[in-house]
């Protein structure tokens, strides 16, 4: 029988974790679920954890120097901006994410947003349905096949982005200061931000947050784009200064944007950029569909699985 270790799920919003306690069953026995929200509720429930898969914890300084048996974190997701990694690496906790479990479903829904804005798809509905059967008032609407679009982030999901928008045929201009080692497609043109910004006729985000890109596109940025141009969101809310973006918006300084993050999750009734008709948003969905949800519970549990059998995780974002 394997040596029995303990792995817990610190948080997630799922509707269950079997998949999770059937990856771990026969090294972990049963795998507690927990619903921990602050640094002390994971102190206080996960002191004797040596795995842990977490969603929104905050895996702080303070949260890893009180886990003397943790060996690994998985994180649901890409994004890892809730795990301090250098405190991590200096108590040799291995830190992994999960990097490609939803590259099809944020892009294809980057693409959505992005089709819904460019081809006017929401007022158009709200136009029909309130009688008036008149394209006359959506205009200027663009053949995507002269257009640009600009994507900042060339990983997985901003090559899969490229991948759908230039079998729109758009031309597609890249950012990315640290592109992948096995190079780029052809058809995507590498270029400095400030200029991508200038020339795009969407900018799409797909760069992850860290104190480099924390409001990479403020008011200045953001001043750079043309006034017929559209922004797109699905990497993180605090990439972008949403203060800006709404004077942006209200000054018509911006023909639109659709986001799906905001910097306080969930998002407000109030929020100041819901006031514009030419701004969408969707509630953090767009890794979403059924195959993807199994797939990142999976995997994320295999990781753990791995570290605590003394394995080499496949998606360990740290060194040390």
């Amino acid at each position: 029988m394997e040596e029995q270790h303990q792995a817990v799920v610190v948080d997630c919003d799922h509707s269950s974790i079997e998949i999770e306690r059937e990856v771990l069953r026969d090294v972990c026995g049963e795998v507690p679920w927990l619903a921990c929200k602050t640094e002390d509720e994971i102190i206080g429930q996960c002191a004797e954890a040596e795995g842990m898969l977490l969603q929104y914890a905050p895996a702080t300084r303070r949260v890893l120097e009180k886990l003397p048996r943790c060996k690994v974190i998985a994180r649901y997701g890409v994004g890892v901006d809730t795990v301090d990694l250098e405190a991590a690496s200096e108590r040799g906790i291995v830190i992994c994410n999960v990097p490609d479990y939803g590259t099809e479903e944020v892009s294809d829904h980057a693409l959505a947003l992005m089709l819904a804005l460019t081809r006017r798809i929401v007022p158009a509905n709200a136009l029909v349905r309130s009688g008036r059967w008149d394209c006359s008032l959506l205009q200027p609407i663009f053949r995507h096949q002269v257009q640009t679009i600009g994507i900042i982030g060339l990983g997985r999901i901003g090559q899969a982005m490229a991948r759908k928008t230039h079998a729109l045929g758009m031309k597609v201009i890249g950012h990315d200061p640290y592109p992948p080692s096995s190079g780029l497609p052809g058809y995507i043109t590498p270029t400095g931000l400030d200029e991508l910004l200038r020339k795009a006729d969407v900018v799409s985000v797909h760069c992850p947050l860290n104190d480099q890109t924390r409001h990479l596109l403020d008011e200045a940025r953001l001043a750079l784009m043309k006034p017929t141009a559209y922004l797109v969101n699905t990497a993180r809310g605090h990439i972008v200064d949403e203060e800006a973006l709404d004077r942006l918006l209200g000054g018509k300084k911006l023909a639109g944007a659709a986001m799906d993050v905001l910097a306080k999750e969930p998002g407000p009734a109030d929020h100041p950029l819901f006031r514009h008709d030419n701004f969408l948003c969707t509630p953090h969905m767009a890794w979403n569909s059924e195959e993807s949800a199994r797939e990142l519970k999976r995997k994320a549990a295999e990781e753990v699985r791995t570290v605590l059998l003394g394995g080499a995780p496949r998606y360990q974002v740290n060194r040390f």
